[in-house]
């Protein structure tokens, strides 16, 4: 698909091995300075917080500048708080607070840099190959990102606390290297003089108006509400509940990816045989099992293999979704209409956050995950209809 969708591969994979070190080191970080639920809560909801605040302006900056520029710019940035962080733990500074100020300055960066790269695919790679191309991103974000990543970073934070995040800040800069190489073709960009309400009102009405994207946008916010609240305290489910150190909390959480792995052998397929309405339905009753699950479970076997269903549904899911909106959207807007989706997407996740962290504050570790598994439930019996939508989308 041509050298530059091969060097945003490269670079994409190189950022997603790092962030994988920081899935499974930054939550143990935090929970070494305190056991708190609503303050390990409030590190993963300070992350996700930034796409609430800045995600409508990281799709207009998007549609209005060069993209790879921009991707590089925060990059480096990113590459230099990552550094930061290492060298206050080196010196003994790094306590709750500033974790939790770096997670939230980190998660800014993520903003810009991920709305940025997730427009370049579409243009450079016709729309016919879009699921491929999708789903071999996604590849990396399973193998690297998931599955590779947090094993790694939990071992590197054994040998030292430091070293993952140092290790992480290399992999951002050398996968900013490789895509400044990225030659892009000239998109039509939104005026640098218009009126930024109006640009943003024109990312939302593109939503609302397109039956597959506003569908999606509906689900994954809710779902992700549900999502947020158990996830937020995983580090403590894995280590209270199941008695799992933080290797083993690396492995339950690769264990995803081992899943993503499946998912994408048999992605193809999938998307031939089976209407994207029905693969969506499938995917929503496995997750509101997996909170089931993890509600009644103490077996760490059982969880990891649970997990690992999980990582199919969240993989076909993920790819599914994405090549639905990229394919639904014109070029010179798909900033914008990916800033507004991933805001519904992360606010469901900062909502779920702060409720998982009160929740499990008051009613012990499993109450999330239960929470989790009866709204997820009530949701998929008020949006089963409503899913229909997507049978009309072109098939992966």
């Amino acid at each position: 698909m041509g050298s530059g969708f091969r060097l945003l591969i490269a670079s994409s994979w190189s950022a997603y091995l790092g962030d994988g070190f920081a899935l499974a080191a930054l939550p143990l970080l935090v929970a070494s300075r305190t056991h708190n639920p609503s303050l390990v809560a409030l590190a993963a909801l300070l992350q996700r917080l930034p796409w609430l605040l800045f995600g409508l302006l990281s799709g207009v900056v998007a549609d209005k500048f060069n993209r790879i520029r921009l991707v590089v710019l925060v990059e480096a940035v990113r590459a230099g708080l990552l550094i930061t962080l290492a060298a206050t733990i080196l010196l003994g500074w790094a306590n709750i607070t500033l974790l939790l100020v770096a997670a939230f300055a980190i998660g800014v960066s993520e903003v810009f840099s991920d709305t940025a790269t997730d427009t370049i695919t579409p243009t450079l790679i016709r729309s016919e190959d879009l699921p491929l191309a999708t789903s071999r991103r996604y590849t990396g974000v399973v193998t690297l990102n998931q599955l590779a990543g947090p094993p790694i970073g939990s071992i590197l934070y054994a040998a030292g606390t430091a070293l993952p995040f140092i290790d992480q800040a290399m992999l951002v800069a050398a996968g900013a290297l490789t895509i400044s190489h990225v030659k892009l073709p000239p998109h039509q960009r939104s005026d640098a003089k218009s009126h930024l309400g109006r640009e943003v009102v024109e990312g939302w009405r593109c939503i609302v108006h397109n039956d597959a994207v506003r569908t999606l946008f509906v689900t994954i916010f809710i779902f992700n509400i549900t999502f947020g609240a158990a996830w937020a305290v995983l580090v403590l489910f894995a280590e209270e509940r199941l008695g799992l150190g933080s290797f083993g909390f690396g492995i339950l959480t690769a264990a995803s990816a081992v899943g993503g792995v499946i998912g994408t052998t048999f992605y193809g397929w999938f998307t031939r045989k089976i209407a994207l309405s029905n693969i969506l339905r499938v995917g929503l009753i496995i997750e509101a099992l997996t909170h089931l699950s993890f509600a009644l479970t103490r077996n760490a076997i059982f969880a990891t293999v649970v997990m690992t269903i999980f990582g199919a549904h969240a993989f076909i899911w993920g790819t599914t979704a994405v090549t639905v909106r990229q394919r639904s959207v014109p070029t010179e807007l798909q900033g914008r209409v990916g800033s507004v989706y991933s805001i519904g997407m992360y606010a469901g996740i900062v909502f779920g956050s702060a409720l998982g962290g009160v929740i499990g504050s008051h009613f012990g570790i499993t109450a999330p995950f239960w929470f989790a598994f009866y709204g997820s439930a009530l949701f998929i019996i008020v949006i089963w209809r409503q899913l229909s939508h997507l049978s009309n989308s072109s098939r992966g």
